[in-house]
């Protein structure tokens, strides 16, 4: 922009000596180099301030960078940190997986598993089969009426199966646990009567396959109940807790903790005769 500016003096120097050879400069002449000057003198001016303007922007778009790159690198080293948690966690839960597998699981015999396979197959959409936990899995909806721990009779001629199953003598080895599961809807006023608590509600559901198998033959040695209520759901319940997958029963078939039979000996008498006989006690009346 100077030597813009020293051009034109240059320029305004040459025409003054024209003129000063020619005799006189003109004060038109004099003023027009003066405006043009002063207009230059005037933009330079402006271009110096935009100049100052875009060199602040500059300073402060490289400081926001350099926060940027920071920010990045900060969440590349949490993400970093992340990865390596979530790897860590995974392997727990694998650990914890094979560990439950071992506690929660058998394989059972291929004759009995072979059966439960069938069952399944006869009853696809009121059960399902797990081999790999030796569990069977009974839909509650299915199974029970809303707020109810009535088997429904549609239901007993598949318990009534499983029975059959459990009184074969390839299974006579296996105990079964029930478990009883429920969504984390809330109980209603006009089942709380009965169940106040989706713990009591599953827990009654379970007793209540117990007493139909047993009914069935089962020997009630082999049956053991309980239930989670809705603290063990299959799958995240939805936001209004009404979710049919987490309404189920399960029953796991575990090696057996007390031997085929404790209630009688193949002679028919006593399995231990000499067992110390059991104290007797009072009965309380108010139980």
């Amino acid at each position: 922009m100077t030597n813009r500016r020293n051009r034109i003096y240059a320029l305004a120097l040459v025409s003054l000596a024209g003129a000063g050879l020619s005799g006189c400069v003109s004060q038109q002449a004099y003023d027009e180099l003066r405006q043009t000057n002063v207009s230059l003198e005037n933009r330079n001016a402006e271009l110096a301030r935009r100049a100052s303007e875009l060199e602040a922007t500059n300073r402060m778009l490289t400081n926001e960078r350099q926060s940027l790159d920071a920010a990045l690198a900060a969440l590349r080293a949490a993400n970093g940190d992340l990865a390596a948690l979530t790897k860590q966690q995974q392997d727990e839960l694998n650990r914890f997986g094979s560990r439950l597998q071992g506690l929660s699981g058998i394989a059972l015999d291929p004759t009995t598993d072979a059966a439960l396979q069938a069952l399944v197959a006869q009853y696809p959409n009121l059960m399902s089969y797990d081999p790999a936990l030796g569990m069977i899995r009974f839909n509650a909806d299915l199974t029970f009426d809303s707020g109810s721990d009535v088997v429904k009779d549609s239901a007993r001629q598949a318990l009534d199966a499983f029975a059959r199953v459990l009184n074969s003598t390839s299974a006579l080895n296996y105990e079964a646990e029930i478990l009883g599961h429920t969504d984390s809807q809330r109980i209603s006023a006009s089942t709380a009567s009965r169940h106040p608590t989706n713990m009591h509600l599953s827990a009654h559901r379970a007793i209540s396959v117990r007493a139909v198998l047993g009914s069935m033959g089962v020997p009630a040695d082999r049956l053991k109940v309980s239930g989670w209520g809705e603290f063990r759901p299959a799958v995240p319940n939805t936001a209004s807790g009404n979710t049919p997958a987490n309404r189920r029963v399960e029953i796991y078939l575990r090696n057996s903790t007390a031997g085929i039979s404790s209630s009688a000996s193949p002679s028919g008498g006593s399995a231990s005769p000499d067992r110390d006989p059991v104290p007797t006690r009072q009965l309380d009346p108010t139980k």
